[in-house]
């Protein structure tokens, strides 16, 4: 038990050190590199590239490399992205985002794999059941990792902080925030007058390389390598999955028609939070703040984040996910109207935190229920289930990022409603369709199911 929990620990501590300095980078790429959209760009290359590597890389690499180092070599993808953050241009950013989406979906998949095995391993060690010993491994996984959104943003805030040329924004750029942006250089402005200095941004730099460095020795230096033929008994189950199979078993999957009801349910998922990294951030933040309280601003959204997660999962078998579904349209519908009247102000300081709280109340819905949702429909065919989950959320990822430089912000906010409202609509049919399929079926039943996938889930 101790050498199992501490290679938990070992993962566990390793994904925090490495996504506390990505989860701060896209944070702040919008602001930090605004000219031309490059930073909102290379996010959306990055999702995309993942939507690629997804198909076929994962069981490749676990095969070749085994978990441990599949681990180590897809951390080093990050740190790539990191280094080419130093000299932002098309010519950096763009390849290392490329380079980073190749290596987050076998990052992932080993992940779950080294969690699976070393689960199973100790079930049979202790005479438990091998469900139970995993979701608890992956509950303390979750528990130390999802802070790295307070840490990531804390750190970028602090060391912006340190600026010493604060300047007031004049009431004329001031007008050109919020939902109704003039699409000028008022962000670019704001960042440049009252922004942190070159030595600031590559203090911030130095420091998210060093973490993701220290992630990947934590991981080469303390992780166990899991023995060739257990690690080679789950690989090819994984391989049986590889790109064609996974492929073809992906869009057959779409013959249901209950996974073409969610599919504006899932691709909503990606459109929200890239509005919050990408458009929250740039338009009302930075342009009315400074980019020294994206920070600080994005620590509210992962603390609410995190809470709601687990609140809501606990919650969900008394509540039903109908109720959780409507709690997040109604709150997600009442900050994006909000947003579109509102004009930000450096005195209404409370308000550019309370938005991204209640987004992030919104946001574990979506995540724990949607995920949950997909793992009760479609018990006998999870692994084409998810597969569609990461490819339309990934695919609402893109299309955000990708059309966030040539629209004006009001406009992608309507996008984003009208997503939503499609999205909810097309839910209600199928909650209609297997209420009409299964009458008989008590809702406990199904609520104690979910409860037990948001555990597995969460990503």
């Amino acid at each position: 038990m101790e050498s199992n929990l501490k290679n938990v620990l070992v993962i566990s501590f390793g994904f925090l050190l490495l996504f506390t300095a990505y989860g701060g980078l896209q944070s702040l790429q919008s602001s930090l590199h605004s000219e031309e959209g490059l930073g909102v760009a290379s996010l959306s290359v990055i999702y995309a590239a993942l939507i690629l590597s997804s198909m076929f890389l994962p069981p490749i690499l676990i095969k070749k490399l085994g978990c441990k180092w599949t681990i180590a070599g897809s951390m080093c993808c990050y740190i790539a992205y990191s280094l080419g953050n130093f000299y932002a241009s098309w010519y950096t950013l763009i390849p290392t985002s490329i380079i980073l989406g190749l290596g987050g979906a076998p990052l992932w998949s080993a992940k779950c794999t080294y969690l699976t095995i070393a689960g199973n391993l100790y079930a049979q060690k202790a005479g438990k059941i091998g469900r139970d010993v995993i979701n608890q491994y992956f509950g303390l996984f979750f528990l130390i990792f999802q802070s790295s959104g307070v840490w990531g943003n804390l750190i970028s805030s602090l060391i912006f902080g340190q600026t010493t040329t604060t300047a007031e924004v004049s009431a004329e750029d001031l007008t050109c925030c919020g939902a109704y942006d003039c699409m000028t250089n008022a962000t670019t402005n704001t960042t440049a007058s009252s922004g942190p200095t070159k030595t600031l941004i590559y203090i911030l730099l130095g420091v998210y390389t060093g973490s993701g460095v220290i992630a990947v020795l934590l991981i080469a230096l303390f992780l166990d390598q899991i023995k060739a033929n257990q690690a080679e008994s789950e690989t090819e189950k994984m391989q049986t999955q590889s790109f064609w199979s996974t492929f073809l078993a992906t869009f057959q999957h779409l013959k249901d028609k209950r996974q073409c009801l969610l599919i504006p349910l899932t691709m909503y998922s990606g459109f929200e939070q890239a509005f919050l990294a990408g458009d929250y951030t740039k338009a009302y933040v930075t342009c009315a703040l400074g980019i020294h309280f994206v920070g600080y601003v994005m620590i509210s959204f992962s603390a609410a984040n995190s809470f709601c997660s687990l609140f809501f999962g606990k919650i969900s078998q008394f509540t039903g996910r109908k109720a959780l579904f409507a709690l997040a349209t109604i709150t997600n519908l009442a900050c994006i109207i909000a947003l579109l009247l509102w004009k930000p102000h450096p005195n209404q300081l409370a308000v550019f935190f309370i938005f991204p709280a209640l987004w992030g109340l919104a946001d574990a819905i979506w995540q724990t229920q949607t995920n949950a949702l997909y793992g009760v429909l479609f018990e006998k065919h999870k692994e084409a289930a998810f597969a569609n989950y990461r490819l339309w959320e990934s695919l609402g990822f893109v299309i955000a990022f990708g059309y966030s430089t040539f629209l004006h912000v009001y406009v992608k906010l309507y996008i984003v409603m009208a997503v939503l409202v499609v999205a909810i609509v097309m839910y209600g049919a199928l909650e209609y369709l297997e209420a009409k399929d299964l009458p008989g079926t008590p809702t406990t039943v199904k609520e104690e199911i979910t409860g037990s996938v948001v555990q597995q889930t969460r990503l």
